[in-house]
């Protein structure tokens, strides 16, 4: 009896966490929206983007940001390097535009460079982005419009993945897809839990410092803003573009995300008090996440003492869908299975991830950083720090 329950329990769980919360959400947010006052304003701008070894990424990065349609005397660009051993500072250094700026760093880290990009800032508004994805050209004037709102101290973006080539890169854009559908829900009700570091721009005057070693510089600065009483608002009509990457580099992107939720926790534990706005939506949506591994072990244990006939039919049950998750990367694209697999691969290679993620507590949060590969076309493939 305590084994069902438990195996119930568990399964009731996951479900909950991957689709009866989002549900719930998307209903709430329908009923009870909180918008935001926009309008056009022209506040001065710096653009901080840290890189690391970016010089396939870094001339058309800088290219987007400069053909942005946000008033030009009104606009720079600081590119700060953390410590590139590649062409990265050469290609920076030879552009022929006075809005940019070069600060090159020894190696330390993100969190380092971000900080080091903060204290030289003059803009009023401070837009800090990653190396290799490109800018619409009326993101930077949409995301500072929202800035017209005062109560409103932290502004992200939408990240547009661009079709792949593979069913594996597409169920990677399906899920990024699934991620922005539950936060343009949380953006509804105000109660957004974090930033894409990719796009996301804040008022210089409330940024503090990254603690060393921050795995979530778009989590912790907008908490931090948050936590002061100003609003996380999420802008969809701001676009930057990347392209998709494997389920490989997407399984340490997702390494280092849960690793930083712990790191999250422990700066903010506010998140956990049944009195924060948050409390709910925080632990539905990340702390549950890192629950997930745990409850799959659950399921797997408690199923092997379920009375006969039920434990194994749960047995099998489990047991088929570990092993389709096993079949996929043996299919070939052109199987109609494989639609299936794929998604279920995807599903168990992220659950891994957030049991990896334990790692944060025994390793330095640099050895927890991985290169991100992508490919710009199907014969070349390029990493960079993001």
């Amino acid at each position: 009896m305590i084994a069902s329950a438990l195996f119930a329990a568990s399964v009731g769980f996951v479900l909950y966490v991957l689709a009866g919360y989002p549900l719930l959400l998307g209903q709430y947010a329908k009923r009870f929206p909180k918008p935001i006052q926009k309008r056009p304003l022209y506040p001065t701008v710096t653009v901080i983007v840290p890189v690391r070894n970016g010089e396939r990424w870094v001339k058309a990065k800088i290219r987007s940001l400069l053909a942005s349609d946000y008033p030009a005397d009104l606009l720079n660009v600081l590119i700060v390097s953390d410590g590139s051993t590649d062409r990265t500072e050469e290609l920076v250094e030879s552009y022929p535009d006075a809005r940019l700026a070069l600060l090159a760093l020894p190696h330390g880290g993100k969190a380092i460079a971000v900080n080091c990009g903060l204290a030289q800032a003059t803009g009023e508004i401070v837009l800090l982005t990653d190396v290799r994805q490109e800018f619409d050209a009326p993101a930077i004037a949409r995301l500072v419009a929202c800035f017209a709102d005062p109560t409103v101290g932290v502004v992200t973006g939408e990240l547009v993945i661009r079709e792949g080539t593979s069913i594996e890169e597409f169920q990677t854009g399906l899920y990024w897809r699934y991620e922005k559908w539950i936060r343009r829900n949380l953006n509804r009700i105000d109660a957004m839990l974090g930033a894409t570091g990719s796009i996301y721009a804040i008022r210089r005057e409330l940024a503090a410092p990254l603690p060393p070693g921050t795995l979530l510089d778009d989590v912790h600065l907008p908490f931090a803003i948050a936590f002061k009483g100003y609003r996380i608002y999420f802008e969809d009509r701001a676009k930057a573009f990347d392209l998709p990457t494997s389920l490989h580099s997407e399984f340490w992107r997702k390494v280092r995300t849960q690793a930083g939720v712990y790191q999250i926790l422990f700066r903010f534990p506010g998140l956990l008090w049944p009195g924060n706005r948050r409390f709910l939506h925080f632990a539905s949506h990340k702390f549950g996440r890192l629950l997930l591994p745990l409850a799959l072990l659950v399921a797997v244990v408690s199923s092997l003492d379920m009375p006969v006939p039920y434990k194994w039919l749960a047995i099998s049950a489990q047991a088929g869908f570990y092993l389709l998750a096993a079949l996929d990367p043996l299919l070939t694209e052109g199987i109609r299975l494989k639609r299936l697999t794929a998604v279920i691969r995807a599903f168990v290679v992220l659950v891994a991830a957030a049991a990896c993620a334990v790692v944060v507590f025994f390793l330095p949060a640099n050895r927890v950083w991985k290169e991100t590969r992508v490919e710009r076309a199907r014969s070349s493939e390029a990493s960079v720090l993001h």
